[in-house]
């Protein structure tokens, strides 16, 4: 959430920002709705100041003068009402500025959607086959680990099933990437909730903009998770840190549960694109001063699972019109899938600055006994399934149709093939 303050004082600054994003925000109705509720709460404490020194005169007094009790009795009143105006104008100036995006940072570079993303590096070389590589669901197919039909007999489109080795090595796939989070990057393992709170959910930046895509349980008002950032954002919510308890590095592994309401036909073929897949996720829980070093080294760890799978990737650095909503400055990873002919998304790496702690206010001291402030938080996959387990099986496929296993995986699956 933006800062109504920030709003207030550089009105113009943050108009030029948001339209760097494509937004035009209504900020005219906000500072309006802003101007009120100050109004209000002024005009309150003048009365509750009045009504303090007419009682204390009241007081004094051997009798209690019946135009002054009246007056008293007014002033009360109108007291209560200006208290209602007070949350009726804060409830809707919340509701406002929960619509409203972070603000890029400066350096993000301009542009209007994803074709003014950036390449900023690339690693490694496609490999040439000596063969035409086969896309991933024929692999899957023929080798009986990928099975789309009994997937959409049980839960519809876009839904699938992983059976043998299949299963087994997305789920070496996930343990090799948190014990390398923890064990080399110093992130500590948390086991999350895959439903929340409808406030975990807005507090992480979720709610209201993306309502349509989440899966929402009515009885209980609970939200089955896009991501794991969303209970990792609510952990610390309503909390005051201790001086020396950032930075914090939270790596979970969850479900993400998405509509995904793309076009009929987009990216529909094979399970790049679904409405229930796993992820590793790591979150930070920084000091402001530290988070643009943060995020580089974020992007660092999640290029550490590209570079030990041996699997070509390329770093893009995103333009202020494809950011997400939370973040002020975001890099991607995307893996090269030689059989799809396509460089697939595999992380997503962003700064949200101060913006999801407003909303589910985190704070810190800097020192004991200091005023708290608002920390940074930031978050990327590490990676995300099934996409990482594409690329695997499309990189590694090999002419007789079986598809050798990474070796760095080897160990937790127990094999160093899967064959036909």
């Amino acid at each position: 959430m933006l800062s109504i303050e920030q709003i207030r004082q550089d009105t113009e600054a943050v108009r030029e920002a948001l339209a760097r994003r494509g937004e035009e925000a209504p900020l005219e109705s906000i500072l309006s709705l802003d101007a009120l509720r100050r109004s209000h709460l002024t005009e309150a404490d003048d009365l509750r100041a009045k009504r303090n020194q007419v009682s204390r005169e009241i007081g004094r007094m051997s009798e209690r003068p019946a135009h002054l009790l009246e007056e008293m009795r007014q002033t009360g009143d109108r007291i209560k009402t200006l208290e209602t105006q007070v949350k009726e104008a804060e409830a809707s100036l919340e509701e406002e500025l929960l619509k409203l995006p972070n603000l890029p940072l400066p350096d993000v570079p301009v542009g209007e959607d994803e074709s003014g993303n950036r390449v900023i590096r690339t690693w490694g070389e496609p490999a040439d086959f000596s063969f035409s590589p086969l896309p991933h669901w024929d692999l899957g197919e023929s080798l009986g680990i990928i099975d789309l039909a009994r997937g959409a007999k049980v839960s519809g489109s876009r839904f699938f099933t992983l059976t043998g080795q299949g299963a087994k090595l997305q789920r070496a796939l996930i343990s090799w990437m948190l014990d390398l989070h923890v064990q080399e990057h110093g992130f500590n393992e948390v086991y999350v909730p895959y439903m929340v709170r409808r406030e975990v959910m807005q507090g992480s930046g979720n709610l209201p903009k993306f309502e349509d895509n989440l899966y929402h349980d009515e009885e209980d008002d609970l939200w089955l998770i896009p991501t794991a950032e969303v209970p990792l954002t609510g952990l610390h919510r309503d909390e005051i840190l201790e001086p020396d308890a950032l930075p914090m590095y939270y790596v979970a592994h969850s479900p993400s549960f998405r509509r995904e309401k793309a076009a009929a036909g987009k990216d529909t073929r094979g399970i790049k694109r679904v409405h229930q897949f796993d992820k590793v996720e790591l979150y930070k829980l920084v000091t402001p001063e530290t988070s643009g070093e943060e995020l580089e080294k974020l992007v660092r760890s999640a290029e550490e699972v590209c570079r030990r799978l041996n699997i070509p990737y390329r770093v893009l650095e995103l333009c202020t019109g494809d950011i997400g909503f939370q973040s002020a400055k975001s890099f991607d990873l995307e893996m090269w899938a030689p059989g799809c002919g396509e460089w697939l998304e595999v992380s997503s790496c962003s700064n949200c600055t101060d913006f999801q702690a407003r909303r589910a206010n985190i704070r810190f001291r800097p020192q004991a006994g200091a005023r708290p402030q608002y920390v940074h938080t930031l978050n990327g996959s590490g990676l995300a399934l099934p996409r990482v387990l594409i690329a695997i099986m499309e990189n590694y496929q090999q002419p007789d149709g079986s598809i050798r296993v990474p070796d760095v995986l080897q160990s937790y699956v127990g094999r160093e093939s899967i064959d036909p």
